[in-house]
């Protein structure tokens, strides 16, 4: 595998990638050029709030192919274009072979939730500590047991959920929350979320956990529930809350998170003609919040 790499300012960024994958590339990424120096800037916004730019005032372009021939004969066509006027070709480079599964692997750790409650992949042995143990591999959906949310949600589910509870995971992605509230004793758990991908996780991770948990799309809720779970973000949260409250049963628990601290205030704004909602914890940055219908 060889590797061409080319400094380019934000506007010709594109049509650099574009003329790469027509010339054939594996792939194409591009990073930012002033990584990790004085002029580094951020390129993503927090949620709800838009990015502060495009793209990174300086970038590099890189594209990698199965061939070093072909690397070269793309690497001489880019340089007698127009386009190219104010970029350049920094090298070539042969890259080494890796074992990348292991690589990706390395990355992934045991999360500890509470000190007996574990999220561990399958290549690693569980802590000796570890009583209650989910097994979960990073997919395309979200929720790993690595994200504060994915962890405060984790944890109100360790001391809170009883068995004879019934339990929703609204938004499920990797259907964590879910198996999470299965193994802490909850006689019915349903997963519903708008991504189908999302529903095969779900199931694909209940299988080797040993969970029975139903998943469906959202109209296939079938409260009133204990227990609602909801990690999403702030936004589609503001807006499901009539939705949300009434699928909560009289007595029962409505567990929010994906929510910034400094959005605290106008969640409790959206669901106040329901449920009165307060912070229950916090970690970097992030809220989980909850509230009790009486």
């Amino acid at each position: 595998m060889f590797e061409i790499c080319i400094l380019s300012p934000q506007d010709q960024v594109k049509i650099i990638s574009d003329a790469l994958m027509v010339l054939d590339a594996c792939s194409v990424s591009v990073e930012d050029a002033d990584a990790h120096t004085d002029a580094e800037q951020a390129l993503f916004g927090e949620p709800d709030m838009p990015p502060p730019q495009v793209g990174w005032i300086h970038s590099r372009v890189i594209a990698l192919f199965n061939e070093q021939e072909d690397a070269e004969q793309a690497s001489q066509w880019l340089s007698q274009q127009d386009f190219m006027t104010q970029c350049k070709i920094l090298q070539i480079s042969q890259v080494p072979e890796q074992d990348w599964v292991r690589l990706t692997q390395s990355q992934f750790v045991p999360v500890s939730i509470t000190e007996d409650f574990w999220i561990v992949p399958t290549w690693h042995e569980p802590p000796a500590q570890a009583k209650t143990i989910i097994r979960l591999d990073p997919g395309l959906a979200f929720g790993t047991g690595t994200h504060p949310t994915t962890r405060m949600c984790l944890r109100w589910i360790a001391k809170h959920i009883q068995s004879s509870q019934r339990v929703l995971d609204y938004g499920c992605g990797s259907g964590i929350l879910a198996i999470g509230a299965y193994m802490h004793g909850a006689k019915h758990v349903d997963a519903v979320d708008i991504d189908p991908e999302a529903l095969v996780a779900t199931q694909n991770n209940a299988l080797p956990n040993h969970c029975v948990i139903r998943s469906g799309l959202p109209d296939q809720c079938l409260g009133p529930y204990q227990v609602v779970l909801a990690n999403i973000l702030a936004s589609p949260l503001k807006v499901l809350a009539p939705l949300l409250c009434a699928q909560v049963q009289r007595a029962g628990h409505l567990v929010l998170a994906g929510i910034l601290s400094r959005q605290a205030e106008e969640l409790q704004q959206a669901y106040q003609p329901y449920l009165n909602l307060q912070v229950y914890d916090e970690q970097e940055g992030w809220i989980l919040m909850t509230a009790k219908k009486s």
